[in-house]
């Protein structure tokens, strides 16, 4: 079984990320290119996350081995041995052998870094141009990112030269290494505290209001009302570009220089709008540049972009309509087959897409009514009591973590008590559903959070180009902290910890944080006490009331607003029966 775990895990996580981004992206009709970076992306930071139980369970071995294999006169200071078991340290399942780890963990980390500062970026800024060209559009890219690239050339380059002119410093290269190491975890542990304080409160009260019918109907009248207000701008701002391309059209005749880059702009164009542009030209009308002042390529280019948001917002718009349709539509039929007493499930509408024939065998009318009728609220109310929990031990260990005389952090606990008796299988389960729930609680912030129009991610296939590779660039960002916290937390770093053992392969590729004591003895340890007060001010939706206070409306029960909202919605989904 020598490294077959590791061989099974990757292959899951590929298949894992590839169905996610299927959910996400749209591989038909985006880019292959922004496909294939986010996808890379997302597997190496889910392959981490998925790959570091193994990477804890055979360090604990290596330690063991150690400590039975060496006496107190042979260790020679570099590790402290550890009282060896009165058994033999039997080798774990999952055991991956040496030198494999310390490899695989700097090929991911490292390309994973390349991706979210170099890479990334770049294909950001060439998904969102307007170019007409690969090199139009690599032109575009490359002076949007200019001052992105140059400052932070500029501030590595005024870095090494107070390090050359100062004798104090004496830095070699594995060094700097670790100190540009410490400078990408330093900025995502700042983001991954504000996101994992969010999710911590908001994941385990979202269940426990999942189980509420009442607030899910109400939520769901409230977005559609919202969701309408969107989707009527979308289809305003996309007649006003259609409405230009028109006048772009028939202005550049076919015999134009400039005819190409209209053509390229009418295929982006919805069907229905090219049909009607078509049949308005006359394509045997000669240009005459005297006679017309025409659009300029750069134009040309700013018009393409902006088609290209529009048709997408539009497209996605009318999907989230058409799902919130039948969102509301099943949630009334709930509420309505709650008091049947034929205890049999029935549709108001019948879903247009043909059943499967073993599920609709087994989920008969009768199940689906003692499932959405009785048994899912109570299953609701459970799942969200231990995921309560789980953040209450998340929350308690991140304040306590620090203390290693006596343990505190619960985590620490955990395996420690399961490394004296070399339980392997239990440290693995501990660990991966320990890093498993941060990972859950701190991605599906980044799933849910909104940018106005700048980013979202939207299923069911409606998510743009820019919002993919971004939401990449925030996993890169994010993962390694993610995973050196988790490393703190069951007390596996020695920067925490304070002993002198052996290290798990992927702390040894960060380096020694001792190069920055201030970083290594400071803000790694207490920056993660503020997850605290974000939890709080989660639980008591303060950000939620800021936002609706300028404006930006909001669910909220006791708001007047909100009730507006939430009969203009019921009204709609009326309608749309």
């Amino acid at each position: 079984m020598s490294g077959a775990a590791l061989g099974l895990e990757i292959v899951f996580v590929f298949f894992l990320a590839l169905f996610l981004l299927h959910r996400y992206g749209d591989f038909k009709k985006q880019h292959r290119l922004v496909i294939i970076a986010t996808l890379l992306a997302w597997y190496l930071c889910f392959l981490i996350v998925f790959i570091l139980p193994l990477d804890v369970s055979t360090t604990i071995y290596n330690r063991c081995k150690l400590a039975v294999n060496s006496s107190p006169a042979e260790s020679n200071g570099s590790y402290v041995t550890l009282a060896p078991s009165k058994q033999k340290c039997f080798k774990p399942w999952s055991y991956i052998p040496d030198g494999i780890m310390p490899i695989f963990w700097r090929v991911v980390y490292w390309t994973s870094q390349f991706l979210t500062w170099i890479l990334l970026p770049f294909m950001q800024s060439y998904a969102r141009s307007g170019g007409f060209s690969i090199t139009g559009k690599i032109k575009t890219a490359l002076i949007e990112n200019a001052i992105y690239y140059g400052t932070y050339l500029l501030i590595f380059g005024a870095f090494l030269i107070y390090v050359a002119v100062n004798p104090n410093f004496n830095l070699q290269w594995n060094q700097l290494q670790t100190i540009g190491i410490a400078a990408a975890n330093t900025w995502g542990l700042f983001l991954l505290v504000l996101l994992l304080g969010y999710g911590l409160v908001e994941i385990p009260r979202s269940h426990w209001n999942g189980a509420k019918r009442g607030y899910l109907l109400m939520k769901t009248y409230f977005k559609a009302a919202k969701l309408m207000t969107e989707k009527a701008d979308a289809e305003e701002n996309l007649e006003d570009i259609m409405e230009e391309v028109r006048k772009v059209s028939e202005s550049i005749k076919y015999n134009h220089p400039l005819r190409k880059c209209v053509d390229t702009i009418l295929k982006k164009c919805p069907t229905e709008y090219q049909e009607r542009m078509g049949r308005n030209m006359d394509d045997y009308e000669d240009f005459d540049e005297r006679q017309n002042s025409y659009p300029s390529e750069k134009s040309l280019a700013k018009l393409h972009k902006q088609v290209i948001y529009s048709v997408q917002r539009h497209r996605r718009t009318q999907v989230q309509w058409q799902i919130l349709l039948e969102q509301a539509f099943y949630l009334e039929d709930v509420a309505k087959n709650e008091s049947s007493a034929t205890r049999q499930f029935v549709h108001t509408f019948h879903s247009q897409e043909p059943e499967n024939k073993i599920i609709q065998y087994f989920y008969t009318p009768t199940v689906e009514w003692y499932w959405e009728c009785l048994l899912r609220p109570w299953f609701y109310r459970v799942l969200a009591v231990v995921l309560a929990t789980f953040s209450v031990i998340v929350v308690w260990s991140e304040c306590t973590f620090f203390s290693t005389e006596p343990v505190l952090s619960l985590f620490a606990v955990f395996i420690q008590l399961a490394e004296k008796t070399y339980n392997y299988i239990y440290i693995e389960m501990a660990c991966f559903l320990t890093i498993f729930f941060l990972s859950i609680c701190v991605y599906s912030t980044v799933f849910r959070i909104r940018v106005f129009n700048y980013y979202y991610l939207a299923s069911h296939h409606q998510t743009d180009a820019y919002s993919l590779l971004f939401s990449g660039m925030l996993f890169c960002r994010l993962t390694p902290p993610l995973c050196l916290n988790f490393l703190g937390l069951t007390h596996m770093d020695a920067t925490i910890s304070h002993k002198n053992t052996q290290p798990t392969a992927y702390t040894s590729i960060m380096g020694s944080m001792r190069v920055l004591s201030f970083i290594a003895d400071g803000f790694y340890i207490y920056y993660p006490m503020l997850v605290v007060i974000l939890c709080i001010a989660t639980y008591f939706s303060l950000g939620t009331r800021c936002l609706n206070l300028l404006g930006f409306q909001q669910f909220m029960g006791d708001s007047e607003m909100t009730s507006d909202l939430i009969d203009e919605g019921k009204e709609l989904i009326r309608r749309g029966k």
